[in-house]
C-alpha cells in the first residue's frame, strides 16, 4: 500500500478533485439515464405496448452504459493513484498516511478546502479527529 505524506496528498487534492467530480458527475448523468430509461418501460408495460423511438432509447442506453464507464474510470484512477474512495455521494477519500508504526488514513472530503483530519484504519469516518502536530514533522525518505 503506497502511504502519503501530508504536503503529498495536499498537493494532489487540484487533481483528485478534479477526477471526482468527473466520477460524481458521470454517476448522476448515468443514474438520470437509467431513471429515464425505467420510466418509459414502466410506460409500455402499464400501456400494454407503445410506439417506441428506438433509435432514441439506444441513444440513451449507450448514453447511460458510457457514463457508468466514465465513473468507473475516474475511481479506478484515483485508486491507481493509491487513494481511497471511500463514498463517491459525499466525494470521501482517505490517503494512506504513516503515523510513526502506524498507519492511518488522511481524511478529506469535498468542499473542504485541504486535508484538516485523519482517522485510524478501524474507526473510518466517525473516528474522524483534526490533524495535530505529529503531521506536520518532517518525516525522512520513505520506500514506497
Amino acid at each position: 500500500m503506497k502511504t502519503f505524506s501530508l504536503d503529498e496528498a495536499q498537493s494532489m487534492l487540484p487533481v483528485l478533485e478534479t477526477l471526482l467530480r468527473r466520477a460524481i458527475d458521470a454517476k448522476t448523468t448515468a443514474e438520470r439515464l437509467e431513471e429515464e430509461l425505467q420510466r418509459l418501460s414502466q410506460r409500455i408495460f402499464f400501456s400494454g405496448g407503445m410506439m417506441v423511438d428506438t433509435v432514441q432509447t439506444g441513444r440513451q442506453r449507450a448514453e447511460q452504459r458510457a457514463a457508468v464507464q466514465q465513473a468507473k474510470d475516474a475511481v479506478e484512477e484515483i485508486d491507481a493513484i493509491g487513494v481511497q474512495v471511500k463514498d463517491l455521494e459525499t466525494g470521501l477519500l482517505d490517503f494512506p498516511c504513516q503515523l510513526g508504526e502506524e498507519t492511518v488514513l488522511l481524511c478529506w472530503k469535498m468542499g473542504e478546502s485541504k486535508i484538516a483530519h485523519w482517522h485510524t484504519m478501524e474507526s473510518g469516518f466517525q473516528g474522524r479527529q483534526a490533524l495535530d502536530e505529529r503531521f506536520w514533522k518532517s518525516h525522512p525518505e520513505r520506500p514506497n
